[in-house]
């Protein structure tokens, strides 16, 4: 496959209704906003999205979720000795890494693998414990967030459980809040670049792949914080630069796109660099 040969840059579009697009454990679940009350998705769990659809469509995917697994490595570190081997280290794992695994060569990693022999006498040392790989991705998402402040709406539930017993007994209703955006309008930025990617591997075909995910990102995702339906990728807009060096900063780029309180996006063209509009999944 041909290494990526020109510079991309991307907008993801998302409409919130009704959902709770991504919750803060630190603050009750509570959807995550800044202190002027502006609506925040993180790049965490947008990539968590795409890692989602990427192993729907096949994709061989390292950082699974528990739910999704498709192997029976319970943890990262027994996929990557089973993959990779137990003599990790050196430019040959990072080759075979990139090439095992898609989010890999687009995202990076870190391969953090503790040692699996205690020094000698048996006890722990401050010394070599491991050893760790990092790999630098040239996929970039920024945080997605909102173009105006949200209003959050919390309702208080109750939960009713039976946990003990054979089941004949209701058990003791307990209290607990849900929280919605109620409306939002929220942009996240990306970028491609085509010098990390000649060190992953990462080529023009992932990144057409990478391009007809993006739009589907949201499907298959629903929960009872985000009922289907209540969340939604509107448009994806995808420069493409002449060359792998770029015609311009990927801030300038950035700035070109203004949307509206609607989600309607406007894209003031950049002489030389090609933009795509694709609309939602």
């Amino acid at each position: 496959m041909t290494v990526l040969q020109h510079k991309i840059d991307f907008a993801v579009v998302l409409r919130v209704a009704n959902a709770n697009p991504n919750g803060d454990p630190l603050n009750g679940n509570r959807p995550r906003t800044s202190y002027d009350g502006i609506g925040e998705i993180t790049d965490v769990c947008l990539k968590r999205k795409l890692r989602d659809r990427l192993q729907e469509s096949g994709q061989a995917i390292y950082v699974q979720s528990d739910d999704r697994r498709t192997d029976e490595h319970r943890s990262l570190a027994e996929r990557a000795k089973a993959i990779l081997g137990t003599k990790l280290g050196g430019p040959e794992t990072v080759t075979l890494a990139c090439r095992s695994w898609f989010d890999v060569r687009a995202f990076g990693n870190l391969f953090a693998i503790k040692a699996s022999k205690k020094p000698k006498g048996g006890e722990e040392s401050e010394g070599d414990t491991g050893i760790s790989i990092g790999i630098r991705g040239p996929v970039t998402i920024q945080s997605a967030f909102s173009l105006q402040p949200v209003e959050v709406t919390s309702t208080q539930i109750t939960k009713s459980v039976s946990g003990e017993g054979d089941g004949s007994k209701r058990g003791s209703d307990t209290m607990g809040m849900k929280h919605r955006v109620d409306h939002g309008i929220y942009i996240s930025f990306g970028s491609i670049n085509p010098q990390l990617a000649e060190r992953t591997g990462f080529s023009d075909a992932d990144a057409a792949l990478l391009k007809v995910i993006l739009p589907k990102m949201l499907e298959n995702d629903a929960s009872a914080a985000r009922p289907e339906g209540s969340m939604e990728v509107l448009k994806i807009i995808w420069w493409q630069h002449p060359s792998k060096s770029g015609l311009c900063s990927s801030a300038k780029v950035h700035r070109s796109l203004v949307v509206d309180p609607e989600g309607n996006v406007t894209v003031t063209k950049i002489e030389g660099i090609t933009e795509e509009i694709i609309e939602g999944f």
